[in-house]
């Protein structure tokens, strides 16, 4: 059996870029760049403008009593000049008219109803956003190595880009195998369980920044299998499918794989999930998952995930990785890694981490309550009450 480590390794070498595309930033959160350095054309902000709502003011006229000579609001053009003696209202952003150095807030300002207003002294400058205060044209901007959020979105816009290149999204195929298996919302007949894969992977794939493309599920029939992985190998970046891997009489995944490509190994030292398959099929590679459905994400989580965001050029499995401290002992297989299923909280000596239910690879209420993965070592029997392991975070501490 493969350690995780090598299995990962041996998976991502067959990682390719995806193409670009050309996308409207409002529509481009999310996404991830093709370049991650870009040179800003302008100043940020382009002008001097007022950081607060108040009078704009040549800073040696201060203290002083000064004869109000206009208004300035944001997105002016015409602007008022700024003499000896004079002020001008101006509101916050708006641009700082020409003569004037400095913005004194209204609240330190007292107007005497004749057209002036009094002002005590300030120093030169005060609450003036100097035109580049942001981003000075010829910057170069590192981008984070991260999808697109909120912050950097807002960064690009006030750089002025209306459009961006960013990676096209990995096209992946999702296929469910076994006799037993029923679409949900299906009412289930004799010996049929709903399937939760489909659905469930497709969620995965679109969380990581695919595109998910459900295949028709397949009877545990070879032909049908095989025809199926021969088809969304021509027009996927990467096949995943879920059950027909280990070495029942109906499990046909895995020598699907053999007979349309080449299989580069089928046994990973992990718990749950041992029975994972990888190959190729032509040049897109195919990662055969365990038909268990917490088994299928948890390997999902390990192999499949890294390998979408390697594909989008982005490094790693993009999750936060803690140490955290085990509350109750849980017992494992000793060769194997184990990722228990675990609810993180905070406590005041760290994480703590707790079994979130039933640690079957079948039973899925411990996994949708779990927010995150804990790893046990191979070569231990259990993971120890009171000991620390390495904890990925899946969802929101509370």
């Amino acid at each position: 059996m493969l350690s995780v480590e090598e299995a990962r390794h041996r998976i991502l070498a067959s990682a390719k870029l995806t193409g670009v595309e050309v996308v409207a930033l409002e529509h481009a959160a999310g996404r991830v760049p093709a370049a991650w350095e870009l040179t800003a054309a302008r100043d940020v902000p382009p002008f001097a403008n007022a950081a607060m709502d108040g009078f704009a003011v040549r800073a040696a006229d201060l203290p002083g009593d000064l004869r109000l000579v206009g208004e300035v609001v944001a997105g002016a053009g015409a602007l008022p000049v700024v003499g000896r003696g004079e002020a001008v209202r101006i509101m916050t952003g708006a641009p700082l008219p020409p003569g004037a150095d400095t913005v004194v807030p209204v609240e330190e300002a007292a107007e005497t109803g004749d057209g002036r207003v009094s002002l005590a002294a300030a120093e030169q400058g005060r609450h003036v956003r100097p035109a580049g205060h942001d981003t000075r044209a010829g910057d170069r901007l590192d981008l984070p190595r991260a999808p697109l959020g909120a912050g950097t979105v807002a960064l690009l816009a006030s750089l002025g880009v209306g459009e961006l290149a960013v990676r096209g999204r990995p096209v992946v195929a999702i296929l469910s195998t076994g006799d037993e298996l029923i679409a949900p919302g299906v009412p289930l007949g004799p010996g049929q369980i709903h399937d939760a894969n489909s659905a469930a992977l497709a969620a995965a794939v679109g969380e990581t920044g695919g595109e998910a493309r459900v295949l028709s599920r397949a009877a545990d029939d070879p032909t049908v299998i095989e025809a199926l992985l021969a088809d969304a190998s021509r027009w996927a970046d990467l096949v995943l499918a879920s059950g027909g891997v280990s070495m029942g009489r109906t499990d046909h995944v895995r020598t699907a794989i053999e007979r349309l490509g080449a299989l580069a190994f089928w046994k990973i030292a992990v718990q749950p999930g041992k029975p994972l398959a990888f190959g190729t099929i032509g040049d897109t590679p195919v990662i055969g998952l365990p038909g268990n459905p917490v088994s299928a994400l948890v390997t999902f989580e390990l192999f499949a995930r890294p390998l979408i965001r390697g594909m989008l050029g982005l490094a790693g499995d993009g999750r936060l990785h803690l140490p955290a401290r085990l509350e109750e002992t849980v017992a494992k297989d000793v060769a194997r890694r184990a990722y228990v299923r675990v609810v993180l909280t905070r406590s005041a000596v760290g994480l703590a981490a707790r079994s979130a239910g039933g640690q079957g690879s079948a039973q899925l209420r411990g996994l949708a309550a779990a927010n995150g993965l804990l790893a046990i070592p191979e070569g231990e029997p259990v993971g120890l009450a009171g000991e620390t392991y390495d904890a990925t975070l899946l969802g929101e501490i509370a």
